[in-house]
């Protein structure tokens, strides 16, 4: 094979990170192939907990409404404790969505509906994954990774200009690397199944024990299939019967109840709880996204949103640089999304060691609207700004209305692959048209109109000045009208040239 026959990126591991990464990269005419070494697609509901910041991210990939009708908000925990009383608690404080936070409660959908929407979306771009298909080997060059895969009892040569492992805490690619994955082994072990059963309503989430790292086990209602999420702590030692059988038994010992009875089990995983952080993400033209680099307790729900957005961050990067950009910008996703993981391993360390003393209850720190670059290379305030919104942050939503009268979202203006540039009460600037810009001026003379002054509450934004939001929803640049011409530089900087034409 030729490096012309060349696909741009082969993708390793077809969860969460590896369909976000393979979206993304089909809406921007990125060849590309997706394998995954699992005959069939994921069948649990591990990672059902869907932060707000990924609903955003969903709804830029046009597949939130889809997602949304799989899952359902939180239910209340009802607590059974020992003397026989019960109560019911709210999980997570819920907040109503806001102009700025559109998504104001993380949604409950199970991992494999997630991973479904997710497939059904690529399909509709064109693509799919290619399932029983395991990456054996590869090396790499100047110009590209040379990979091997085995599919169906077959070898083939694969020549990709860069490879992405999204294959799991157990990651090939990583080990094939020789990246350290330093950390540490959290001393619980659990189990995590998904169960039919009879005996409990499907109104609130169960749990019994709370609190006891020998008794405890809940059951959560996962809605649209008739399914319960069955967790608990279980012995760091031996054995467990993951049958009905055996679960029931379980079941009955810790609960003291004989009328709960677990019918079948379409899913169930015995797993020892670790925190762990790739010591780099990038070994040339190979990267690491998602559980590859980071692996971490499940509490706090932070570890499938973590995922999709380090593949987010990475997906347009790769288009950047495969349409020329400068290779540099590809050195930003490691120094952006490292630092994000190391927070994230931290957070949900500190809420497993809450949930062994029975505090469950989650408030703002789990959504991930809070995430930001603001100490990144990519990060612009010129000049420098002392307000609520800098350059780094997540670009909020607000509804303005366009010249001719129609109410519209900042998340539909940034919808797509593209960057976009909102000038405030600014005169037009000598930014010149290109491909992968979207240009709208706010205020009088504008194409965009804010009356009920919403843009400049939200944005904290003085008239003059240009807001430059990445791909991602993030804000690249916030530059005054005096300053604007830092914009151009700021636009070579990450391939978005004049006249520019695609080299890939």
């Amino acid at each position: 094979m030729t490096d012309e026959d060349a696909i741009d990126v082969l993708i390793c591991g077809a969860g969460a990170a590896g369909l976000t990464l393979a979206i993304d990269l089909a809406r921007r005419g990125i060849s590309f192939r997706l394998i995954e070494k699992m005959d069939d697609p994921f069948r649990g509901s591990r990672g059902k907990g869907l932060q707000p910041r990924t609903l955003e991210v969903f709804e830029d990939l046009g597949i939130v409404d889809r997602i949304a009708a799989s899952g359902s908000l939180y239910p209340h925990q009802r607590e059974y404790h020992g003397d026989g009383s019960v109560k019911d608690v709210a999980l997570f404080e819920v907040g109503e969505p806001i102009p700025a936070e559109p998504y104001g409660t993380p949604l409950l959908v199970p991992q494999f509906l997630t991973e479904s929407a997710m497939r059904e979306r690529l399909a509709e771009l064109g693509h799919s994954p290619e399932f029983g298909c395991t990456l054996i080997a590869f090396e790499q060059d100047r110009q590209g990774v040379t990979a091997r895969i085995a599919k169906d009892g077959e070898q083939q040569i694969v020549r990709a200009l860069y490879l992405v492992g999204t294959d799991g805490g157990r990651s090939f690619v990583r080990h094939a690397l020789s990246i350290d994955f330093p950390g540490k082994t959290l001393g619980v072990r659990a189990i995590v199944a998904d169960v039919t059963l009879t005996g409990l309503s499907r109104d609130v989430w169960h749990r019994f024990n709370e609190g006891s790292m020998e008794t405890q086990i809940s059951f959560c209602p996962l809605a649209e299939t008739g399914l319960f999420q069955m967790q608990g702590p279980i012995p760091l030692e031996g054995e467990i019967d993951l049958s009905a059988e055996g679960l029931s038994a379980l079941t009955a010992e810790r609960t003291g109840r004989s009328d709960i009875n677990i019918q079948s089990v379409s899913w169930a995983s015995a797993f020892n709880m670790n925190a762990r952080l790739a010591d780099s993400y990038r070994v040339g033209r190979v990267f690491l996204a998602g559980d590859a680099a980071h692996t971490h307790p499940p509490t706090g729900g932070q570890g499938l949103n973590t995922s999709v957005q380090d593949a987010y961050n990475l997906g347009w990067k790769l288009a950047a640089v495969l349409s020329g950009a400068p290779e540099g910008l590809l050195d930003t996703y490691e120094e952006e999304r490292r630092l994000i993981a190391a927070d994230m391993l931290g957070l949900a360390t500190r809420l497993l060691d809450d949930a062994k003393r029975g505090e469950m209850r989650r408030g703002r720190e789990v959504h991930q609207l809070d995430i930001g670059y603001g100490g990144s290379s990519l990060s612009l305030d010129d000049p420098l700004r002392r307000a609520r919104i800098l350059a780094g942050d997540r670009a909020p939503d607000a509804l303005l209305k366009g010249a001719a009268g129609q109410a519209t979202r900042l998340f539909e203006l940034f919808k797509g692959p593209h960057w976009t540039l909102l000038g405030f009460e600014a005169a037009a600037i000598s930014i010149q048209p290109r491909k992968g810009l979207h240009i709208h001026r706010i205020g009088q003379g504008g194409d965009l109109t804010d009356s009920e002054n919403r843009f400049r509450e939200t944005y904290d934004i003085a008239s003059g000045e240009w807001i430059l939001v990445r791909p991602d929803g993030y804000i690249g640049a916030i530059v005054s009208q005096p300053e604007a011409a830092a914009l151009e530089t700021y636009l070579r900087s990450v391939g978005l040239q004049a006249g520019a034409t695609v080299t890939h």
